[in-house]
């Protein structure tokens, strides 16, 4: 069809309904009646020979042309946003924007600490929301805006989207002091291999590698504990004789805390990046540049400190 006809301030409600599925809550956040955003809807239904959006229990259902059209709208309405917005300046210190993260708990449990207690000095007025990276919609929320940042280790995130190496990591062993293997200063494959071990199933993060090496030698270790994440993991190396197999900057932040001790691995373990991804749309808004650039500084290993490039 001819753009030329076609309404664009329609495509703002087009776009609202697919974030929020329901009339009244366009018409709330757009500051327009309800009638006017039914309106605005069948005006653009007639406009694209095509329903769009069916109403059902769970709200306005979008179509598959609707779904069809979702990410290029939203791309071009964040275009021409940024292009109107391009002299606009971000300012921390008296901003009240809320950023949302995506991240796996062990992330959580690296990143928060740090972004919570220096935020609220230098942002005091920007507030952060957390989600898990194992969301199934991540994808889709990150490319509607529904999601700012993810960081971790994310191999499903691909077109569209950019990322920025932070830092790498190795992998190593994880125990309580007076442990019997603690004695051993070098732990050999031997022990490793004979000890009983805790596995977290860290889906979605790619940490099944220490696995694949010990496939690679025809070896298996003996899992005591199977875990879904990371949260009681140090309580249970404290009262046990179990051991775990982390990435090193997660041991390090509850080594202190929970009277553990670290060795190397006794086999060759590649290392993990650790990324923070973002959807195109999302490049050049002058808010997400600042926290990219912040996070960038704060966690990064100054090896490719600026290193922002597409996947």
């Amino acid at each position: 069809m001819d753009i030329s006809r076609l309404d664009l301030n329609l495509l703002v409600v087009f776009h609202h309904l697919l974030l929020l599925k329901r009339v009244s809550a366009v018409a709330q956040t757009l500051g327009m009646s309800q009638p006017a955003v039914s309106s605005a809807l069948g005006r653009l239904r007639a406009s694209l020979g095509d329903e769009l959006f069916l109403r059902t229990q769970g709200g306005m259902e979008p179509t598959p042309y609707a779904l069809q059209l979702a990410e290029p709208v939203a791309i071009a309405l964040d275009g021409l946003q940024q292009a109107l917005n391009v002299r606009a300046a971000f300012d921390p210190a008296n901003s009240t924007r809320s950023f949302t993260i995506a991240m796996t708990d062990v992330g959580e449990m690296y990143f928060l600490p740090v972004l919570v207690d220096e935020l609220s000095s230098i942002a005091p007025e920007v507030t952060l929301k957390v989600v898990s990276v194992t969301h199934p919609s991540l994808k889709e929320d990150m490319s509607t805006g529904r999601i700012d940042l993810a960081m971790g280790l994310l191999p499903q995130l691909q077109a569209g989207f950019y990322q920025q190496a932070l830092f790498h990591q190795k992998y190593i062993c994880l125990m309580r002091k007076s442990h019997p293997l603690e004695l051993k200063h070098r732990l050999t494959l031997s022990a490793f291999t004979e000890a009983e071990h805790v596995r977290i199933v860290a889906a979605g993060t790619g940490h099944g590698r220490v696995d694949v090496a010990l496939d690679k030698e025809g070896l298996r270790r003996k899992f005591r504990l199977t875990v879904p994440h990371y949260v009681a993991l140090g309580d249970v190396l404290k009262h046990s004789n179990l051991i775990a197999t982390v990435p090193e900057r997660f041991a390090d932040r509850i080594l202190k805390p929970f009277d553990l001790v670290k060795r190397d691995l006794p086999i060759e373990v590649d290392q993990s990046a650790i990324h923070q991804f973002w959807h195109g749309r999302l490049h050049r808004d002058p808010g997400h540049q600042w926290l990219r650039q912040y996070i960038s500084k704060r966690f990064g290993d100054g090896k490719t400190p600026y290193d922002e490039r597409p996947i």
